[in-house]
């Protein structure tokens, strides 16, 4: 019966195509992407079609999370210096999290706080396109809010729940679900075909330690969610702040020092961000 449950509730949240959301623009740009012939030229007058959708884009990616602050003025200049799976992800990010404020006040900061916090510590620890951490940091609780959209009368009893017991969201999740987002990520990574990098660092990312494929990614977005939460960045759905898993910053090779110093540019990143 819980089986069954579950599997009706995964059905609910996989109908995505309900969610009034992810623009049209995305299908017919993957289409381009998967063509081998395709000139990013193409690939960026499909996004700029949607002129909302390019000014948002545009937006995104010359905020400080990037590395490019104010310097990207066109989408195939985003393309260029980006790359489409950075570009694929702000899309679905700034599309489906336009329903956040309405379903979760506060978890728009969070997302942009991990994002930056994620791409500070790609930086710091030297990681080849720093760009693709800070957008797993962006969609990391991507999966609260479909589940919010799909299933509104869960998100009201996860919400009691959490209030009830004092415990942290993805408890919560897990107990009215039987799932919590972090499984909810994957299923929607599948669904969006998107990369084996972003699909583990999106479903991982509370458990660090157990991913095989892309274990860095999944620690960056850890510890950037960490210190989104330690600094107090939006809200994540509860007042917790959960401890690092065992061995992340050996793993990461973050020493104290550098712990530090990567807090203290947060700390003013942080502001500028708000």
């Amino acid at each position: 019966m819980e089986d069954d449950l579950r599997t009706k509730q995964k059905g609910a949240i996989l109908a995505v195509k309900d969610l009034p959301t992810l623009p049209g623009v995305l299908q017919e740009v993957a289409i381009l992407v998967e063509n081998p012939n395709s000139s990013t030229d193409q690939i960026s007058r499909a996004i700029s079609k949607d002129q909302v959708l390019s000014a948002k884009v545009l937006k995104m990616v010359n905020s400080p999370i990037y590395g490019f602050p104010g310097r990207i003025g066109s989408i195939q200049h985003a393309l260029v210096l980006l790359g489409f799976n950075v570009i694929k992800g702000i899309i679905i990010s700034t599309s489906v999290f336009e329903v956040m404020n309405e379903n979760m006040k506060g978890l728009w900061e969070h997302s942009l706080g991990c994002a930056l916090a994620s791409s500070a510590i790609a930086r710091q620890i030297g990681c080849k396109d720093p760009e693709e951490y800070a957008v797993a940091g962006l969609l990391h609780d991507i999966g609260k809010v479909v589940a919010a959209v799909q299933l509104p009368e869960k998100r009201v009893a996860i919400d009691a729940l959490v209030q009830e017991k004092d415990i942290s969201y993805r408890q919560a999740e897990s107990e009215v679900l039987g799932f919590a987002h972090d499984r909810i990520n994957l299923w929607l990574c599948n669904y969006w075909n998107l990369p084996a990098n972003l699909k583990e660092g999106l479903s991982y990312h509370h458990r660090p330690m157990s991913a095989t494929l892309y274990p860095k990614v999944a620690q960056v977005v850890h510890v950037g969610n960490f210190l989104a939460r330690l600094f107090g960045v939006g809200n994540g759905g509860d007042n917790q702040v959960s401890a690092l898993d065992e061995g992340v910053l050996e793993a990461l090779e973050i020493t104290p020092e550098a712990l530090f110093k990567i807090m203290s540019g947060l700390e003013r990143e942080f502001v500028d961000l708000a």
